[in-house]
């Protein structure tokens, strides 16, 4: 027998629901069990206040940081469960994106309107990037091998970490990094689109200030058809994806005073997409197209800790290396990313505050068999000051970044707030950001628009934010201004040299908005919602410019592409400490595909109800269950391109004490 799309698609929905509803049914007894065995105090607590490092540089409470930070710890990653790093941020506050099919295949993601070009994202303190393209292939990196994520949102992180933290600052923490007990886990997962997951890890612990964390996992998915049949009729297949992940944590206490660690995330991935005919040499495009890649950092430091000061030397090493073969299945263009940084930190006490002194050396290369680009050097300095005093909180950080290919670079902010009362903090904070152009931007063929003689971007940034908390609850309003200038545009001007211009840097935009958080925890039920409202507008002057046809256009005031006016989310949860169960619903407000804000270029709204859980089935098996777009909503992020409708992925975990 034969079944329609839309029956198959119905009838897993219902068979998912009648199975999670059943789940939910035994979960409920199990529940009613605990409350009356169950002490109060072991039950699970959220942290509302928690303990933040990528905003300052030194662990810090997010109730004394002054910039927006969200910190997504290891509770809500189990939620995420064969799923990727960028699935997992794409959910919160002030981020949107796009995505040209499934797993692994062509993303992009934006922080408060700024793109993810202008987005530093770290791996335990190491940059990690493509140098070509100049973003972070966060879709590459899986949710199972990380710790927590934290993120800075503004551009404070420019004064504190240099060029491409214009727009805020993303870090990712490695697997292991609270080990409390000596455990061996395997975990096996099933899900939509033939979906498998395996893996294993180890964690140990001494009496001696050794901690080891070991992981590996393979995941693959047969996928789904990436364009829409009725844009590319030809590319109809499902496009696959395979990785396989590993991470290594390693803390070692050496004395009282002195501690050593390495760490290391790591993934090999391969992604099948949808070819083109290349219309420069006319070469035919490969039936079964496909990109390998390789992403991840590595790290080792030594620390020298005293009541009154920490120092830590570090050394990381990361790489993107990504190869697609479109029309060749044996010479693919190739863009192979590595850098290496060395830095030096010292956080002292003072009678009042704390002080930050910081060095590095960064060198960036990128290996192309298209392209030749030189190698990049920075040397940077910077100097930092924390206070919290009697409810008063301030930070100020400058930086000085010395380029080999640009002129230096000095940035800075500074912010305070203020405890009206012991729930209420109100604050304010400005910075200076920028951005400098990517290789592509600088070295690519010319047929590109690339162009040698662009400079950075930058940016003044603006924020203030009025905040709630109490034992129960953390409420925020943060409303932002940006001013951002010299971005990289295209002239317009096609030649034939420059086919679709030059990128020089002519354009402007002005991004406001606010964003509203809330996080309730009462007895063991977790709610809340976020909410944004955004401005992300052009405001470039465009007298005299032409498209590449020879049109005047004039984008002043235009929409900036895959920017929402408007993004919510609302989540209800229930957590004990066998049962920890969330549902939620996402709305994406309308949003145009590029700058020219035509009808033919809007996406259309929708709205995403998701549910997932953990359930401990005994005292060493875990089952783990995620059920996506469970309305099946049909709706696209990027033009001709699908987007999965219900689905679903569930594990299960057995741990060795």
């Amino acid at each position: 027998m034969i079944l329609s799309r839309s029956f198959s698609s119905t009838y897993l929905r219902l068979s998912i629901l009648s199975v999670l509803g059943l789940f939910a049914v035994n979960t409920a007894v199990a529940a009613t069990t605990d409350v009356n065995t169950v002490n109060d105090d072991n039950l699970p607590q959220v942290e509302l206040d928690k303990i933040v490092v990528t905003a300052t540089r030194t662990p810090t409470k997010t109730s004394n940081v002054i910039a927006q930070t969200q910190v997504v710890d290891s509770e809500e990653l189990k939620h995420y469960k064969g799923q990727t790093v960028l699935d997992v941020l794409k959910r919160q506050p002030g981020f949107s994106h796009y995505a040209s099919g499934g797993m692994g295949t062509t993303s992009n993601f934006y922080v408060r309107g700024y793109d993810s070009k202008q987005v530093l994202v770290l791996i335990d303190g190491v940059r990690y990037s493509s140098l070509s393209a100049g973003s972070a292939t966060l879709n590459l990196l899986p949710a199972d091998q990380i710790d927590r994520i934290e993120v800075l949102y503004g551009a404070s992180g420019s004064s504190i970490y240099g060029a491409d933290a214009m727009g805020g600052v993303i870090q990712v923490f490695t697997k292991g990094n609270n080990v409390e007990q000596s455990n061996i886990s395997v975990t096996a997962g099933t899900g939509s689109h033939n979906q498998y997951l395996y893996g294993a890890s180890a964690q140990f612990a001494n009496d001696n200030g050794t901690t080891l964390s070991l992981a590996a996992s393979h995941n693959e998915t047969d996928g789904f058809n990436a364009t829409l049949p009725r844009d590319l009729p030809s590319q109809t297949d499902d496009d696959g994806f395979e990785s396989d992940n590993y991470s290594l944590l390693l803390n070692q206490k050496i004395n009282d005073n002195l501690r050593f660690g390495i760490s290391g995330l790591y993934s090999k991935s391969t992604t099948d997409i949808d070819a083109y005919d290349d219309y420069m040499t006319g070469a035919p495009a490969l039936k079964h197209a496909f990109a390998d890649q390789e992403s991840g950092a590595a790290s080792a430091y030594l620390e020298h800790l005293t009541d009154s000061s920490n120092t830590k030397l570090q050394y990381g090493y990361s790489i993107d290396e990504s190869t697609t073969y479109e029309t060749d299945a044996n010479n693919g263009s190739q863009y192979d990313t590595k850098q290496q940084q060395i830095s030096l930190i010292s956080v002292q006490d003072l009678p009042v505050g704390k002080v930050t002194l910081g060095a590095e050396h960064l060198k960036q290369t990128l290996e192309s068999n298209v392209y030749d680009a030189d190698d990049r050097k920075i040397t940077s300095g910077f100097l930092g000051y924390l206070l919290s005093y009697n409810g008063f909180d301030a930070q100020a950080n400058i930086r000085y970044d010395d380029y080999s290919d640009f002129d230096s670079e000095t940035t800075y902010n500074l912010g305070a707030a203020y405890n009206i009362s012991p729930d209420f903090r109100i604050g304010a904070s400005y910075a200076k950001g920028y951005r400098i152009p990517t290789f592509n931007d600088l070295y690519g063929p010319k047929s590109w628009g690339s162009n040698p003689n662009l400079k950075p971007e930058t940016s003044d940034n603006y924020e203030a934010f009025i905040e709630y908390n109490t034992s129960l609850q953390s409420t925020r309003i943060t409303g932002y201004h940006n001013k951002v200038n010299d971005l990289i545009a295209s002239d317009g001007k096609s030649t034939p040299e420059y086919i679709y211009g030059q990128r020089i840097n002519t354009d402007k935009a002005k991004i406001k908005g606010v964003t509203l958080t809330s996080d309730w925890a009462i007895d063991s039920y977790l709610f809340g919602a976020s909410y944004d409202y955004q401005k992300a507008k052009d405001d470039s002057d465009y007298t005299g410019k032409v498209d590449y046809l020879g049109n005047p256009i004039d984008y002043n005031g235009n929409y900036l592409p895959i920017r929402p006016e408007n993004k919510g989310l609302i989540y209800l949860g229930y957590r004990l400490p066998s049962l920890d169960i969330r549902a939620e619903y996402e709305y994406i407000g309308h949003y145009y595909y590029s700058v020219n804000n035509a009808d033919s270029q809007l996406i259309d709204s929708f709205g995403l109800l998701n549910i997932s859980g953990n359930y401990q089935l005994t005292d060493n098996l875990t089952m783990t269950a995620r059920l996506n777009n469970i309305t099946n909503k049909d709706y696209v992020t990027a033009l001709g391109y699908n987007t999965d409708g219900t689905n679903f992925f569930t594990s299960l975990t057995y741990n060795w004490f």
